[in-house]
């Protein structure tokens, strides 16, 4: 049996691999139909007041729409994910993962599309399969001790 901290590690590095394939269906396989993914509208947005969604609740069709138009109308320049921290409920039924993003899309018109900052994934584990519930957008975060 395997670890939670080991079944998120993979779904994280599930996730690296759908975007760097740009393969939608992967991607798509890790969202829990529940899904919400909340965004700041710069990495500096650290007050959640201020956030907004881009996409809504998960909706399968419209969502694989907007991520297949990203695959189609940008070049993946390069995609860097460091896992930072995970942790799992006592109970093993819930976790997070930290990690630390710096993915460069270019569209093809030559305009660069980063994304650059912290994320915190949380998962929930539905029969028996761990699922991506919510998602902050990518913050900034200041060095430690600075």
């Amino acid at each position: 049996m395997t670890s939670p901290q080991r079944e998120i590690e993979e779904i994280v590095h599930r996730e690296t691999q759908a975007w760097n394939a740009r393969d939608v269906d992967l991607l798509l396989s890790i969202f829990h139909p529940d899904i919400v993914w909340p965004w700041p509208p710069d990495a500096d947005s650290h007050d959640p007041a201020d956030w907004v969604f881009v996409l809504g609740r998960f909706d399968r069709e419209r969502w694989r729409r907007a991520w297949q138009d990203l695959f189609d109308t940008h070049d993946l320049v390069h995609n860097r994910r460091e896992i930072v921290r995970i942790a799992a409920t006592p109970e093993k039924d819930g976790a997070f993962a930290v990690v630390d993003v710096d993915t460069l899309w270019r569209r093809r018109d030559g305009t660069d599309f980063h994304w650059k900052g912290r994320a915190c994934k949380v998962y929930t584990k539905v029969a028996g399969e761990w699922k991506l519930i919510m998602h902050t957008g990518l913050l900034r975060y200041p060095v430690a001790g600075a």
